[in-house]
C-alpha cells in the first residue's frame, strides 16, 4: 500500500483508517486537489466517492463536533462581519453567531487546525466548530464573498468623506473644490482608506517622488508598498484629502495638521489624523487611523502578564496619585491609557482628558484638544480641569515643568492622574521628571506607578520550531532555570496569511513598576535611574527584556523580535 503523502490532511487519514476510503483513492484525490488548488474535501465530494452528507456525518462523529443542516439557517441573518471575507473565501468558513467570547463557525472539515487558529487569531475569539455539508457551505461562502466584493464597491460609492460647509471654505479653496471633486479621485481615495482599515493598518503614507508616486500602509509596525498611482494625480489626491480634513489646499509651503471621519455604518466610524509635509516633489501626507474599537479590547488583549495586570489594576483603582506610561512613539501608550480610562469610565466618575490631539472618542469622558495658538495649552487645560470637580485627569504628555508641576499637585490633592512620557524604561522616567526641575519630594509623594512598554510583532500561525544554541539564549537573558527543556522557541516562517513575513499582529511587552517605600527614599536622595533599576530588580520587577523573553517562551513572538524592540 502506498504511503500517504506528507501533506495528507487529518480528515483523509481518518477516512482511510476507518475503511471509508481506500488509500490509493485518497492519494489520487489529494493529488488532484493540490493540482486544482482546492481543498481535499471539495475534491473528495467532486469525485463522487462519498456524498457531502456522508462526509459531514463522518467528520462530526469522528472529531466530536455538532452537526448542522444549513437549510435551516437564514443566510441573510448571518453575522458576516465577524470573519473577514478573504478568510471566508480562502478557507470556506462561515460565522453562524457568537456568545460572549465564543464564535460558532460552520466548516465542512473540522480537522484543519491551521484554519481554526487563523480564525481565532483574526477574530480574537474562541472558535467553536459546527460541521456542515460542504455543498451547502459552498453556497453560503459564495454569497458572502461575492456580496463582500459588492459591499466594498457599494461602500466606496456610499461612504462619503463629507466636505466642510461652503461657508467654512476660503474663496480660493472653494473655487478649487470643483477641480478635485471628480469621481475617480474621490473613489480611489476612499478605496485606499477602506483597504487600509480592512488590512488592519495603523498609518497610510502618500509619498511623491520625482519619477513615481507611492502609497504605503504600516502594518504591525512595518511599512509595505500597496500602490503606485499615476504621478499625474498626486496633486488631486493631496487636495482631496486636505479638503475633507479642513486644511487649506492653497497652502503647500508649510506643514498642516487636520482630522477627518469615515462613517462605515450607523454603529462604526473611523477617524483619521492627517499630517501634510512639503517635500521636494510635492506634499507627503501621513494619515494615522484612529479606530475607537482599539480602546475597548480590554486589558487582557494587551499582553500584560498576570502579575503586571494585577499591579496596574490596583494602581489605577486608587483614589489619587499619578500613573505614568512611557515608551517611544508608536509603542501603544495611547491604547494602554484609553484602556485604563475605559475601565474607570463609570457613571459615578468625572473624567477629563487634555490631548494633542484627542485620538479616540470615548463617550462619557470630557476630552479637550490642546490648541497652543488659541491659548489652550496643557497647563491652561489642567488649571480649568481642577475647577471642574474631576475624579480622574488624563494628560496626553508631560512636556515641560509647568505641566508636570500642575499634574503632580493634582495627584497630591485627591485626583488620579494618568499621563505619558517619552523615556526608554520605567526607572529613567523618574529621573527625567527630576531633570525637568520637579522637586524629588513631590515626585516621591505623588507617583505611584510607572509602566514602560514596547510592541513586538506576534508570530503567525505558520511559525516553525527553531533550535537556538544555549549560549545565545543565555546572552539574550535566559537563566539556567529557564532552559529546562519544557518549552520550544519558534521563528517566523511565512504564508499567505502574513504576506510571507512570518508575523501577524502585535503584542505588548511591559515593565510595570509600582513605586515602593524604598524607591521613594532613593528618589528623595536624588538617586539615579541605575539606583532605581537595581532596586526594582531586588523587588522582583521584570524589565522589558525579561517580559519579552516570557513571550518567547510562550511562543507568541521570536527571540529576534524581542531583542530588536528591547535593545537599549
Amino acid at each position: 500500500m502506498a504511503a500517504a503523502p506528507s501533506h495528507f490532511n487529518a480528515l483523509g487519514r481518518a477516512l482511510v483508517q476507518q475503511g471509508k476510503l481506500v488509500q490509493a483513492d485518497a492519494n489520487a484525490i489529494q493529488a488532484e486537489a493540490t493540482k486544482a488548488g482546492i481543498s481535499f474535501i471539495q475534491q473528495l465530494i467532486g469525485s463522487k466517492k462519498l456524498s457531502a452528507k456522508e462526509v459531514s456525518m463522518f467528520a462530526a462523529n469522528t472529531f466530536g463536533y455538532p452537526l448542522l443542516d444549513l437549510n435551516a439557517v437564514d443566510g441573510d441573518q448571518l453575522p458576516t462581519s465577524l470573519i473577514d471575507a478573504k478568510i471566508v473565501g480562502n478557507h470556506r468558513v462561515v460565522a453562524l453567531g457568537k456568545r460572549g467570547n465564543r464564535l460558532f463557525v460552520a466548516m465542512s472539515d473540522p480537522s484543519n487546525e491551521q484554519v481554526m487558529q487563523e480564525v481565532k487569531f483574526s477574530t480574537g475569539m474562541t472558535m467553536e466548530p459546527i460541521v456542515v455539508e460542504d455543498d451547502k457551505l459552498n453556497i453560503f461562502v459564495k454569497k458572502i464573498t461575492e456580496g463582500g466584493g459588492k459591499a466594498l464597491e457599494k461602500m466606496v460609492e456610499d461612504v462619503d468623506l463629507q466636505l466642510p460647509d461652503e461657508g467654512e471654505l476660503e474663496a480660493e479653496t472653494a473655487a478649487s473644490v470643483e477641480d478635485i471633486d471628480d469621481a475617480p479621485v474621490v473613489k480611489y481615495v476612499q478605496k485606499v482608506l477602506l483597504d487600509a482599515i480592512n488590512a488592519g493598518a495603523s498609518d497610510i503614507h502618500f509619498e511623491p517622488y520625482e519619477k513615481f508616486y507611492r502609497i504605503r500602509y504600516r502594518q504591525d509596525g512595518v511599512l509595505y508598498d500597496v500602490a503606485q498611482p499615476p504621478l499625474a494625480i498626486k496633486e488631486k489626491i493631496a487636495s482631496r484629502i486636505k479638503v475633507v480634513s479642513k486644511l487649506d489646499i492653497s497652502e503647500k509651503r508649510v506643514p498642516q495638521d487636520g482630522r477627518m471621519k469615515l462613517t462605515l455604518s450607523k454603529t462604526r466610524a473611523i477617524d483619521f489624523r492627517v499630517s501634510t509635509l512639503p517635500t521636494l516633489f510635492g506634499e507627503k501626507i501621513c494619515m494615522r487611523i484612529l479606530d475607537p474599537s482599539s480602546a475597548t479590547l480590554g486589558i487582557d488583549a494587551l499582553g500584560y502578564d498576570p502579575d503586571q495586570k494585577e499591579n496596574l489594576m490596583t494602581a489605577i483603582q486608587r483614589p489619587y496619585g499619578m500613573v505614568l506610561v512611557t515608551g517611544p512613539t508608536g509603542s501603544g501608550k495611547t491604547v494602554s491609557l484609553y484602556t485604563c480610562l475605559n475601565i474607570l469610565n463609570k457613571p459615578g466618575i468625572n473624567i477629563s482628558t487634555a490631548e494633542d490631539p484627542a485620538e479616540i472618542n470615548l463617550p462619557g469622558v470630557n476630552q479637550v484638544n490642546i490648541n497652543d495658538k488659541a491659548g489652550m495649552t496643557f497647563p491652561a487645560a489642567l488649571k480649568a480641569f481642577l475647577r471642574q470637580d474631576p475624579d480622574i485627569i488624563m494628560v496626553g504628555e508631560i512636556r515641560d515643568i509647568e505641566t508636570g508641576e500642575i499634574s503632580i499637585k493634582a495627584a497630591q490633592t485627591g485626583h488620579m492622574v494618568l499621563s505619558t512620557l517619552h523615556t526608554n524604561d520605567a526607572p529613567q522616567t523618574l529621573t527625567r521628571l527630576m531633570n525637568m526641575g520637579i522637586a524629588p519630594f513631590n515626585i516621591a509623594s505623588s507617583v505611584i506607578m510607572v509602566t514602560a512598554q514596547r510592541l513586538a510583532r506576534k508570530l503567525c500561525v505558520c511559525k516553525r520550531p527553531i533550535d537556538i544554541p544555549e549560549e545565545a539564549l543565555k546572552r539574550a537573558g535566559f537563566t539556567e532555570e529557564d532552559l529546562d527543556g519544557t518549552w520550544q522557541p519558534f521563528a517566523p516562517a511565512g504564508c499567505d496569511v502574513c504576506k510571507n513575513t512570518g508575523y501577524k499582529g502585535r503584542v505588548g511587552i511591559y515593565q510595570v513598576m509600582p513605586i515602593s517605600e524604598e524607591m521613594e527614599r532613593i528618589i528623595m536622595k536624588n538617586g539615579t535611574a541605575i539606583d532605581l533599576a537595581d532596586q526594582s530588580r531586588r523587588e522582583g520587577i521584570k524589565d522589558l527584556r525579561q517580559s519579552g523573553l516570557i513571550k518567547v517562551k510562550k511562543g507568541l513572538t521570536s527571540l529576534e523580535e524581542v531583542e530588536g524592540v528591547t535593545n537599549e
